[in-house]
């Protein structure tokens, strides 16, 4: 009687223990990457920040009531929300007929030209930026139309970069609309733009937000762009705070911009995140060609015209001048800028060739890369739950939150962050190398959070309880059901954060050191010194860099299941 009470007092342990343990193993997974943004991104912003409220001796806001009496601060804040706005109408009218086009159209090459459109999100923004600069600046395709350092010019590169948001996010829930909604309006009378408008649209409203608000979230903090094409007649949050923290010193002013930006920022994040789930539940991991039709001339004749606009004009045409002004030098046809990457440059340019930059960028993005994807899957993992009490639920959508903000706050501001606070023991890796590779991967972390995250909340709740039901423990239910559609997602997001990496330039021209540049610092510092060498280097590295980035979001492409979207 007594070995019976024993065994059943261990049967009972086994079943309370096995729930707890589960809990303990999610409260581990979700506290290494907390741990891991609070250190190396909460921690060195808020350092930055604060600073700017203190005066030595006591704590002040002096600093809001200086930079905001300013009317250069009001003017530069209305330049930023303006430009993203503007930029975000544009990206949303040209998106949609292209995520028409390539999400609910069959036709040959299709695959081929997703990719085209997928590309130019992730390159490097030095390098889009001296590719637009190639085709406006003296001896460019299109110097006629006198656009070097205009508005337009930053308005195109910012196109140019965003317009592949809206049709990712837009084109993954068009493409499982139920077509038999459309095809009955058009039965009871209502034209195709009628249908388009009162039942299509509608569908689609919360992806297009979400895709809108990550692009006026993108747009409002571009850096680069502004930089390299905006000379001194432009200026935005991000770029003018880097002007006060770099140039002036003046930390108050930074701060103040910052907090200023971070408010942006987050409206921005709480809009996408909460329209982003909305759109995830409509999905599940299964393709339906059903929703898919031949692609018709005579039909889809505006879906294809802005396509072959926007592919060949905003996106190929940049690019293809670039590599054709890599290629010449005096009129003739050479690669003797490519030759000259095993060169300095002349009068001194850089410290070390720029093959040396490549090898750098290549090891630094490979670290970063493991990085972001191993801290990317855990989040993504904790984030998935399904607790059903209110409290369980706001504090994973919290720690999701908290993993986006990286995508919006200044890359200046985690930078100087770094040097301002990670300068003491037990983490002095101010002069260390690693911090470039921890800066490069917590700007793509969010990333790949977004590749990752919907493939586990598209699976069918059903299915979960049907397994738990059957018997299968915690463990069995993650390794059987959420692992294999999480790989599903993998090969997308270790693209997004290779490529990333590879062009990650705000932070890291804090940290890197002249003799260890990265490839997107020594292209900023060979656009910026004079001489037909230096030039004809940046172009050639542009090139280069950008060719690379384009082969690795091609394979990750290639890679991606079937039936997973992202952001």
């Amino acid at each position: 009687m007594d070995q019976g009470l024993d065994r059943e007092g261990h049967r009972l342990i086994r079943r309370l223990g096995a729930p707890l343990a589960g809990r303990a193993a999610w409260v581990v997974a979700g506290a290494v990457p907390a741990l891991f943004l609070a250190v190396f991104f909460l921690v060195p912003v808020a350092n930055l920040v604060l600073r700017g409220f203190h005066d030595g001796g006591s704590w002040t806001l002096a600093g809001f009531s200086e930079v905001f009496s300013a009317p250069r601060t009001w003017r530069i804040l209305w330049f930023t929300l303006y430009t993203a706005t503007l930029a975000t109408a544009a990206c949303v009218a040209l998106g949609l007929p292209v995520a028409y086009l390539l999400h609910r159209c069959r036709f040959p090459g299709r695959g081929l030209l997703r990719a085209i459109v997928a590309v130019p999100f992730v390159l490097p923004t030095v390098v889009v930026a001296v590719a637009f600069g190639s085709l406006f600046n003296p001896g460019g395709l299109l110097e006629f139309l006198q656009l070097k350092e205009s508005y337009l010019a930053i308005l195109l590169a910012l196109c140019f970069f965003n317009v592949a948001v809206i049709v990712r996010t837009t084109g993954s829930v068009w493409s499982r609309l139920d077509p038999r909604l459309g095809q009955a309006a058009q039965v009871l009378g209502a034209s195709p733009l009628r249908t388009l408008w009162t039942v299509t649209l509608p569908a689609l409203g919360p992806a297009i937000a979400a895709g809108a608000s990550l692009v006026f979230l993108f747009c409002s903090t571009s850096f680069g762009i502004i930089m390299v094409l905006g000379g001194v007649k432009y200026s935005t949050l991000e770029t003018e705070i880097w002007y006060q923290t770099t140039q002036l010193l003046d930390l108050r002013a930074a701060a103040a911009l910052s907090v200023t930006q971070l408010v942006i920022v987050s409206g921005s994040l709480l809009a996408s995140t909460a329209l982003q789930r909305r759109t995830q539940q409509s999905l599940r991991l299964h393709v339906d060609d059903s929703a898919e039709h031949p692609l018709s001339p005579a039909r889809d004749w505006f879906a294809l015209s802005v396509t072959t606009l926007v592919v060949s004009v905003l996106l190929v045409l940049p690019m293809a001048n670039l590599v054709i002004r890599s290629l010449r030098r005096d009129g003739q046809w050479t690669l003797q800028n490519y030759a000259n990457l095993a060169t300095t440059g002349s009068s001194g340019a850089l410290s070390v060739p720029v093959w040396q930059a490549v090898w750098n960028s290549a090891w630094i993005a490979a670290v970063a890369c493991v990085i972001a994807v191993t801290m990317g899957v855990l989040v993504s993992l904790v984030a998935s739950r399904r607790p059903r009490n209110r409290g369980g639920r706001l504090s994973l959508t919290l720690l999701e939150g908290a993993f986006l903000l990286p995508l919006g706050v200044s890359a200046v501001t985690v930078g100087f962050g770094y040097l301002i606070t990670l300068n003491r023991g037990p983490l002095d890796l101010r002069s260390s190398l690693v911090l470039i590779p921890i800066a490069q991967a917590l700007v793509a972390l969010p990333l790949v959070v977004r590749s990752l995250l919907p493939a586990l909340r598209a699976i069918d709740p059903r299915q979960l309880e049907a397994a738990r039901a059957l018997g299968s423990s915690g463990w069995q239910v993650l390794r059987r059901i959420e692992l294999p559609h999480l790989v599903r997602g993998l090969g997308l997001a270790v693209g997004f954060a290779l490529a990333t990496s590879l062009g990650e330039f705000g932070a890291t021209s804090f940290l890197s050191r002249p003799d260890n540049p990265t490839l997107p610092v020594v292209i900023y510092r060979l656009f910026g010194r004079p001489g037909p060498d230096n030039y004809g280097m940046a172009l050639a590295a542009s090139a280069l860099l950008a060719c690379v980035t384009a082969i690795v979001m091609g394979a990750a492409e290639q890679a991606r299941g079937k039936g997973v979207s992202t952001w």
